[in-house]
């Protein structure tokens, strides 16, 4: 990665401190465009592919947690871009430093009445909110104040962009790691906005024809989250390492115990490098499929997702098996290994991926 000394334990330190990315980051992510990774080339994006995207965040992971955090689900917001009406689109998407959080919490309603929406609700962990120039939420629909039922008799879902000027930022997030992600809740109230703002995010309500829109929106989640996870724990296992080679320096562990650990961890690196090939492999077989024919097979689709949260697992297994050689530098909570350590065992614990079917 390009730039990497940028990314520092002094300015992660920073971020933590700042409760958001600091300027320093934002300016290389602006130029980067990686808020923009899935956006049209057109639209001042780099129209990446999913492999392609997914490598980026990794990398970013490795640097710090917080940073590919909040550049992924940024990036993940922005790729609603599909889904958007054209005028829509080409109001919001140009801008150089542009930026979208959202929440994939059902928390509004939105009420249609004559040609306008009036929105009501509260929606939490918006990663990158304080920064954000736009928001997306998702809203009940109804319309003169009566519930929109599908066809099974359940409440209509649709996606909402937002602008940060109309939503407050509330102070949610205060857990213990991925802090500098700033992942708040945001509000708003009987907030009036052009039904032209709304969005299914579904295949077959795609408005661009480019075949990451055609991905579908689990697979897509599942995928880029994992690649995150398994950037944080690649960070971890290296300072794991830097850390009970310092120990060495002053404990000097004897033969029998320095072989102990330098079997241990060439085998658990070796394990985590076959799971991110396999992980890599079948991503990049569901973008081959959906190239080539335009869609992607159920059984490849759940190859995605079965890949994805073994990834996430095995990577908490060896996480867990080396950690204790850290001593108690991981302990100390203004290290980056304390830190990188927080970060992991925050973001492990997000709901798609707790499970590993």
């Amino acid at each position: 990665m390009k730039n990497s000394k940028l990314f520092s334990h002094e300015l992660a330190t920073k971020a933590e401190k700042l409760g958001c990315l600091p300027e320093e980051w934002l300016t290389e992510i602006y130029h980067q465009k990686w808020f923009k990774l899935f956006v049209p080339k057109d639209l001042g994006g780099l129209g990446c592919s999913l492999p392609e995207a997914l490598e980026i965040e990794e990398n970013l992971a490795r640097l710090d947690g917080s940073l590919g955090w909040t550049v992924t689900l940024c990036a993940g917001a922005a790729w609603f871009v599909g889904f958007m009406d054209d005028s829509v689109r080409t109001a919001i998407f140009p801008p150089k430093e542009l930026c979208l959080a959202g929440s994939g919490f059902v928390g509004g309603k939105a009420n249609l009445v004559k040609d306008k929406y009036i929105i009501s609700g509260s929606w939490t962990y918006a990663s990158g909110a304080l920064h954000a120039t736009h928001l997306t939420a998702n809203c009940e629909i109804l319309e003169n104040g009566e519930a929109v039922l599908d066809d099974e008799a359940k409440p209509v879902v649709k996606a909402f962009v937002l602008d940060r000027k109309d939503v407050e930022i509330l102070d949610g997030w205060n857990y213990m790691g991925m802090v500098a992600t700033g992942s708040h809740a945001f509000r708003c109230e009987n907030l009036k906005i052009s039904r032209n703002r709304s969005f299914e995010i579904l295949p077959e309500k795609a408005k661009l024809d480019a075949p990451v829109y055609q991905y579908p929106f689990l697979q897509f989640a599942e995928a880029t989250l994992a690649a995150n996870i398994l950037g944080i724990s690649q960070h971890l296992i290296n300072l794991i390492e830097e850390s009970f080679w310092k120990r060495h320096e002053y404990r000097k562990y004897d033969k029998k115990h320095l072989r102990h650990f330098e079997k241990l961890l060439d085998k658990q690196k070796e394990k985590l490098t076959r799971f991110r090939d396999e992980f890599y492999q079948q991503v990049k077989a569901s973008w081959e499929e959906l190239e080539k024919h335009g869609k992607i097979s159920s059984s490849r689709l759940k190859k995605v997702s079965k890949v994805s949260r073994r990834l996430t697992q095995k990577c908490r297994e060896i996480n867990g098996k080396l950690y204790p050689f850290s001593g108690l530098e991981a302990a100390k909570t203004h290290t980056e290994l304390n830190r990188v350590w927080r970060d992991f065992n925050t973001v492990g614990q997000h709901a798609l991926l707790i499970f590993p079917f």
